[in-house]
């Protein structure tokens, strides 16, 4: 096989495995939109850095020069999209990201050779 022929070959591959149903891209196309926004996307990953895999709310209002409402109306936005929970505990509310949601949007983005940039 020619170096010409391999890489048309590796260019016309699908990338990947499956198209998505219609379903399947609305929800993701939730998950997407909802860390797509700066802020939300810094929550996520605040939460999911936190010791323990969980953070107060109380820990995260500190990091932005938001108001409270502004972060409680974000993080609503990533749980009603499945990447956070929630769990009261007294008067605060304590979040954690859902691994599944995250796996799931991985592996819409892996190539369906497995290989990663």
């Amino acid at each position: 096989m020619s170096k010409q022929s391999a890489e048309v070959e590796l260019c016309c591959s699908p990338l990947m495995r499956e198209p998505l149903t219609e379903e399947r891209a609305t929800q993701l196309a939730r998950v997407f939109k909802a860390i797509g926004e700066p802020v939300r996307l810094r929550l996520l990953s605040l939460i999911a850095s936190h010791a323990g895999g969980e953070a107060c709310v109380c820990d995260l209002t500190g990091a932005f020069d938001l108001s409270g409402p502004t972060i409680s109306h974000h993080l609503k936005v990533l749980r009603e999209a499945g990447v956070v929970e929630g769990e009261r505990r007294g008067t605060w509310i304590y979040y954690r990201v859902r691994p599944e949601t995250l796996r799931a949007v991985s592996a819409v983005l892996v190539p369906a050779d497995g290989t990663t940039a």
